[in-house]
């Protein structure tokens, strides 16, 4: 075989989302892009801030030398005490510079972590359902996902994350607002969580950290506010990106935040630096790093999004699809009529809509609908939806 087993293996069981993704170039080539509604990927469809455009411009007419060069793997020291400054206004906690690292995006900062705090064998709880990547990343590093159930509303499972914390517990991974479910976890929810983080870490007598990705942190509808992990425990990480909620994705820009209270601050933030370069991403981007310093408290329209999730969610209703109506995020989770989730977004598909099973977020008799799309999309796409679920009811 030309390529290494455990490749080849991943290949075969890779993301759900990609393969989707992947059809719905094809399908948009044989039927006409106008006809094929594409609800695989979490690509933002809005355009990012007006602003950001500004600040490029003027970014990029500076004729300082050294404006590409490299600087400190953690990033330059005046956009980490810009993203200091924008968490301490956020938390109780007053942050610096030395408490963040400026990464390659949410999953670079999340492979920074877990090359910095686990040893192999080392296991890592996650509710699902959850972003499958997460298992490729924990398998970079030796770790041991152990998943754990959510309840019915996809809000934690307490009773389910304390059974499953053993001597080999490192960390507790929550992606809040979720992706797929858009499920945002109260602040009840994550102080029980760290009230119960804390028994455990002087029982087994080493810290259980909380990592917390939160890309969608500022995607919330309806008056929710996402609440802060840092104020509920101090052995926690946040990690973010910029790219849902300043649509750039493509840029591979976001950050790693410690909380300042954490044991042994200097030496795990020492881990990470040390982390981001040998994981050979050396440093975050130089000019996204230099840009968002003027953008930290901008974002997208959100209220778009909650229109396209109230259109979609009307529609869904409408004909007969059962769900949570999600509080951020940008997915919807429904159920599927039939228990093979795949079988009926195989169906789905015969309508040209392109939805990800729930199998493939390991929330199996669900699939997520991706509504960051144009209206039009999804107006166009009802019907079909509406064919389909006849079908099965």
């Amino acid at each position: 075989m030309s390529i290494a087993d455990k490749i080849q293996a991943s290949i075969e069981k890779s993301s759900w989302i990609r393969k989707m993704f992947e059809e719905g170039i094809q399908r948009k080539a044989d039927f006409g892009e106008d006809n094929v509604f594409d609800f695989s990927l979490g690509n933002p469809n809005l355009e990012p801030p007006s602003e950001l455009k500004t600040i490029l411009t003027k970014l990029i007419s500076n004729n300082h030398p050294g404006q590409h060069a490299y600087m400190p793997n953690a990033g330059y020291a005046e956009t980490r005490q810009a993203v200091a400054s924008y968490l301490s206004d956020l938390n109780a906690q007053n942050f610096s510079s030395d408490d963040i690292v400026m990464t390659v995006g949410a999953g670079g900062a999340l492979n920074v972590i877990f090359k910095t705090i686990l040893n192999p064998g080392d296991e890592v709880i996650i509710p699902r359902p959850y972003f499958v990547e997460y298992d490729f990343y924990l398998d970079n590093h030796q770790g041991v996902p152990r998943i754990v159930a959510t309840g019915p509303d996809f809000a934690l499972d307490l009773t389910a994350i304390e059974t499953a914390i053993t001597e080999s517990t490192k960390a507790i991974l929550i992606n809040t607002p979720n992706n797929p479910t858009g499920k945002v976890y109260s602040a009840d929810e994550l102080y029980a969580l760290g009230r119960i983080l804390e028994d455990h870490s002087r029982r087994i007598g080493h810290p259980i950290y909380l990592i917390s990705d939160e890309p969608y942190r500022k995607i919330v509808f309806d008056g929710i506010t996402a609440p802060n992990v840092f104020d509920g425990y101090k052995e926690s990480f946040v990690v973010t990106s910029f790219s849902k909620d300043l649509s750039l994705p493509g840029e591979r820009i976001g950050y790693a935040a410690v909380n300042p209270d954490i044991q042994d601050k200097k030496t795990i933030v020492a881990g990470m630096i040390l982390s981001n370069r040998i994981l050979g991403f050396v440093n975050a981007p130089a000019l996204m790093q230099r840009a968002i310093c003027g953008l930290l408290k901008s974002s997208v329209d959100i209220s778009a999004y909650q229109k396209k999730r109230d259109m979609l969610c009307e529609g869904l209703l409408s004909c007969g699809y059962k769900f949570t109506r999600p509080g951020g995020a940008f997915y919807l989770f429904p159920e599927t009529p039939i228990e093979d989730d795949a079988a009926f977004v195989s169906a789905l598909q015969q309508e040209n809509i392109l939805t990800v099973p729930g199998s493939g977020f390991g929330g199996p008799g669900h699939f997520r609908i991706a509504y960051c799309v144009s209206d039009r999309t999804i107006e166009s796409a009802l019907p079909g939806f509406e064919r389909v679920i006849r079908k099965f009811i």
